[in-house]
């Protein structure tokens, strides 16, 4: 696993300097479900969490040069935000695939199941993010 840094770590949350790795994903996965838990988030926040940094994280496997990048998890309010800024100008496209596509619904899917989903252009490249509630049930 390659950490460049543990760059923030209080009581909402945590980010990390990564570099992104296809085998490294479940370990992400992993650390991204403590961290939503810590916060107050339920099993459904953590599970949607853990779909959507793998989503994100897969993403920058796939289509971005450099994978440094930086994953971020943050309380505000009673929303939990998830992101992933690297160091691509490509912006992120959602669409909707027919139902014998092999790929390119994942984005889809997470803006359907998260409070809110976008990106927003840095001086370095794009933040992509989402949004879920603590409490889902």
């Amino acid at each position: 696993m390659t950490v460049s840094a543990r760059l923030v770590e209080d009581r909402y949350g945590c980010a990390w300097g990564i570099t992104a790795e296809v085998r490294e994903v479940r370990h992400w996965r992993r650390e991204v479900g403590a961290v939503v838990a810590g916060l107050g988030g339920d099993r459904g926040a953590v599970q949607v969490a853990q779909l959507g940094v793998t989503e994100l994280l897969a993403n920058v496997c796939r289509h971005v040069e450099d994978r440094l990048c930086r994953l971020e998890v943050r309380r505000t309010g009673e929303l939990v935000r998830v992101s992933v800024a690297d160091r691509s100008r490509q912006v992120p496209a959602v669409l909707v695939q027919g139902a014998d596509a092999e790929s390119g619904r994942g984005l889809w899917l997470l803006r359907e199941i998260t409070h809110a989903l976008g990106y927003d252009c840095t001086p370095e490249g794009k933040c992509v993010w989402f949004t879920v509630p603590l409490a889902t049930t």
